[in-house]
């Protein structure tokens, strides 16, 4: 429950955020955002991964994704815009930041992922909760679903070939590619 309400917490900042620039950039640089919790089976399996016993303890130390939102922006400086205007504000701290748009992961996988704690106020007490924040283009999450169609969901225990795993990257790569003209075909008709 309170995962749920950290998640909350956080895409009402987001949809705030959205409406503002609506009106001041007269366009929404946020696409679509997704929010998940994640499941207990997936937590256990998780920390059995990890060698750790299930308990309150392990999860806060061991687990910073449980609750989750995803911010699909339209253009690749929107997810930097959006990401700074969140960590600007005076009750998200962030715990941690990694870049895979600048910095893609191996297989090609690009999004820019915060681990942010967010204030919860219960009746009698307040939390510091932690939830993970994803932000991509519409490109980067195409391909993300996809990929993650083919790799988890699809082969099962099958091992993908390196020929398809290279496949994807090159699929990443060229997705990036075309990110890359339309940013910066956005800005040259912002300049007229």
């Amino acid at each position: 429950m309170i995962y749920a309400c950290a998640m909350k917490e956080i895409k009402t900042k987001f949809d705030i955020l959205n409406t503002e620039f609506s009106l001041q950039y007269h366009r929404n640089p946020i696409n679509s955002i997704q929010t998940r919790l994640k499941s207990t089976a997936s937590i256990v399996e998780k920390l059995a991964k990890l060698h750790q016993s299930v308990d309150i303890e392990h999860i806060d130390e061991h687990i910073h994704d449980i609750a989750g939102v995803r911010v699909i922006c339209s253009y690749i400086d929107d997810v930097y815009l959006v990401a700074e205007a969140l960590l600007k504000q005076d009750d998200i701290t962030l715990v941690t930041r990694k870049d895979y748009i600048a910095q893609p992961k191996e297989n090609g996988y690009r999004s820019l992922h915060l681990i942010v704690k967010v204030p919860v106020f219960l009746s009698e007490r307040r939390l510091e909760m932690e939830v993970e924040v994803q932000l991509r283009t519409i490109a980067m999450d195409f391909w993300a679903s996809l990929e993650h169609q083919l790799h988890y969901k699809s082969i099962g225990n099958k091992k993908v070939s390196s020929a398809l795993t290279e496949e994807l990257k090159h699929c990443a790569d060229s997705i990036y590619e075309i990110d890359e003209r339309m940013q910066d075909m956005f800005n040259q008709i912002n300049e007229l």
